[in-house]
């Protein structure tokens, strides 16, 4: 070799080595800074709660900081559109509801994001159940005998409280008045504390509503609880029957809580996003701070939250529109 060829290859690897550093430099390995958690619900609720959890094993596991960040407004909507606009880079993420994933989409004109094509889905993360509980004064201690007393007094004649309009046990009430042919007369509160003071007050005689507040109501007697809406017994109301096992077989209406990035995040952070919090999901300390909350955990990857995505969304669509509820 000629000198001034080895002199133009030793240029040349020179030139090369900083390139490739430089490349390495544009796309280091992920997590390399902190991550935000938008959770869009206000904080020390329990989608809040479940956001934190996840964000604090991560950081644990990871070593790079996750902070949780609430943005509040419109059922979810205003955390989710933030983080459907972010940067698709893995470092902004969406604690999410059914609302934001699934039903929010039927019950606002306005929506600020599309449901499936601005995110990617990242993990499912856990559920609650709703309980119809009762009054004792109620003529009826069973599912069947709710179902028939109602059906007795005719349409909207039997009322039922629920925290909001499209919430989550508003929602479940309507799905089994469809199936059992019943019609109930909805009154609307402004949050569970103020269904829960009337309804052991007897102002009100039932409710569908998420079950932990309730359960210590429940276990003392001041309230009796005819159904829980999960798919299985609650693990802390054993003694509760299921709506299903009680006549309505596959009935499943549990609120449940997910992880998503924006679209067009790499699939291979994704990927790592979703075995890592799946992973977590299933670890014996996690479980213990979700059902710490009153929530359960709901492990699933990215294809299982998609999937269970898309069942959602078939059952709330037909829910919705048998309701009537018109978008606001």
């Amino acid at each position: 070799m000629s000198e001034s060829i080895r002199r133009r290859s030793l240029l040349a690897a020179a030139v090369a080595a900083p390139m490739v550093s430089r490349a390495g430099w544009a796309q280091p390995a992920y997590p390399g800074k902190q991550i935000r958690m938008v959770v869009p619900f206000a904080a020390a609720g329990t989608t809040d709660l479940l956001g934190r959890i996840v964000a604090q094993y991560l950081t644990e596991v990871w070593g790079q900081q996750v902070i949780v960040d609430n943005k509040t407004g419109a059922g979810g909507n205003v955390g989710a559109e933030l983080v459907a606009k972010a940067a698709p880079d893995g470092y902004t993420l969406l604690l999410g509801t059914v609302g934001t994933a699934v039903t929010n989409q039927y019950l606002y004109k306005n929506m600020p994001y599309d449901s499936v094509k601005s995110f990617a889905p990242v993990a499912l993360v856990g559920e609650v159940a709703n309980v119809l509980a009762v009054h004792p004064s109620f003529p009826a201690k069973s599912l069947q005998e709710f179902v028939a007393y109602c059906k007795a007094q005719g349409p909207n004649k039997v009322s039922y409280g629920s925290p909001a309009i499209g919430g989550t046990g508003h929602l479940a009430m309507e799905y089994l008045s469809e199936l059992a042919g019943i019609k109930l007369e909805h009154v609307v509160y402004r949050g569970s504390s103020l269904v829960m003071k009337d309804l052991l007050a007897g102002h009100i005689l039932d409710t569908m509503d998420n079950l932990p507040p309730y359960l210590q109501h429940i276990q003392s007697g001041a309230l009796r609880a005819l159904a829980v809406s999960s798919s299985k017994r609650w693990y802390s109301a054993p003694q509760v029957p299921t709506v299903a096992e009680q006549g309505y077989p596959g009935f499943d209406a549990a609120p449940w809580w997910y992880v998503a990035a924006p679209a067009g995040t790499p699939a291979d952070i994704v990927g790592k996003l979703s075995d890592q919090i799946t992973k977590g999901i299933r670890s014996e300390a996690v479980i213990k701070k979700i059902r710490e909350t009153g929530a359960a955990e709901l492990a699933g990857d990215a294809a299982a939250l998609a999937r269970h995505m898309v069942a959602e969304n078939a059952k709330w669509k037909k829910v919705i529109a048998a309701a009537k509820l018109e978008p606001q």
